[in-house]
């Protein structure tokens, strides 16, 4: 049976809000949550960027039955392998077993501030299969001596490894990190519900393991209030990855997305109080393979509205698909 997700949004939340909202995300049912780990936001109009491994940390100890999941982490500039390991295995620990560590080839908006030179998608990959190569030797107790042709690791150990094993997940947009998750992931993570991406993770290895899709979603009482929040925070999202992982700074996306109207936002995000307009958004992440899926409600301002919303009306039309 499909599970549905909340989103804890650091790019357009402070940190206590984000703790408080997903403890009433639990409360209303959600089955897991996810939490983006950015250091600055896309548009300066969603105006946060708090630690997503400090909020982890705090979600855990704040929640009881609810998953979380780093959406997605990059561990191969700002964080360096053996570091997210230790991220990962301590997270594991104050959750009693409820984390999944989600990695990513990253995007130049959050990696470009340690001032290290941005690497082609190619480079990314490698540096990606190597990081994960790390983080999964020390999570599953090694003590690991690397020496390869991205990273370094000399006798790094996990002292308080998790009692639990921790699931690894990557995220895919094409054959390459398709093959990569295949090989060497326990999740497969999108942001778009394109079967293909499940049929080459099969392909690679990874038939049978879930995949986890992501939907950005704007509820309001008033549709077009809610477009209006989707276009001004959200734009970007349609710019596709390619694009979106090479901006290095909110102006650069300000200046991408200037020509991109309210009425192009509302065809890809659903708007409003529509539940069916919702559903069948979702649904095609369902219809392409997916196992689970992630709302992100756009707007710090109606979090609490759309959890409720969700828990009276959403959930149970999702639950009944």
């Amino acid at each position: 049976m499909p599970t549905f997700g909340y989103t804890m949004m650091c790019e357009q939340s402070p940190a206590d809000a984000l703790v408080r909202d997903l403890r009433q995300a639990e409360d209303a049912g959600f089955d897991f949550s996810v939490i983006s780990d950015h250091y600055q936001p896309w548009l300066a109009a969603q105006g946060h960027s708090p630690y997503a491994w400090a909020v982890l940390g705090a979600a855990a100890q704040a929640t009881e039955r609810i998953g979380l999941m780093t959406y997605v982490t990059c561990p191969i500039l700002r964080y360096h392998p053996v570091v997210v390991a230790q991220k990962a295995a301590t997270v594991q620990v104050l959750s009693g077993g409820r984390f999944r560590l989600g990695l990513g080839a990253g995007e130049r908006l959050n990696e470009h501030v340690i001032g290290a030179r941005w690497p082609s998608v190619g480079i990314r990959h490698q540096m990606l299969a190597e990081a994960a190569e790390i983080i999964s030797a020390l999570l599953d107790g090694e003590t690991v001596n690397h020496h390869g042709r991205h990273f370094e690791a000399d006798q790094a150990r996990l002292w308080d490894p998790p009692g639990q094993p921790v699931p690894l997940g990557i995220a895919v947009s094409g054959s390459e990190s398709c093959r990569l998750a295949g090989k060497r992931a326990d999740v497969m993570i999108a942001t778009e519900p394109k079967a293909e991406l499940g049929e080459m993770f099969d392909a690679a290895g990874g038939a049978g393991k879930p995949r986890v899709g992501q939907l950005a979603v704007c509820y309001d009482t008033d549709r077009d209030a809610a477009v209006a929040v989707a276009h001004e925070q959200f734009r970007w999202f349609g710019l596709g990855w390619k694009v979106n992982a090479d901006l290095p700074n909110p102006d650069a996306f300000e200046a991408a997305t200037e020509s991109v109207t309210p009425e192009q936002v509302a065809e890809q995000i659903p708007c409003g109080p529509d539940v069916s307009e919702h559903v069948e958004k979702v649904k095609a992440f369902l219809d392409a393979g997916f196992d689970e899926v992630a709302l992100v409600q756009i707007g710090a301002e109606r979090q609490s509205d759309f959890i409720a919303w969700a828990e009276r009306d959403l959930l149970p039309a999702l639950r009944a698909l």
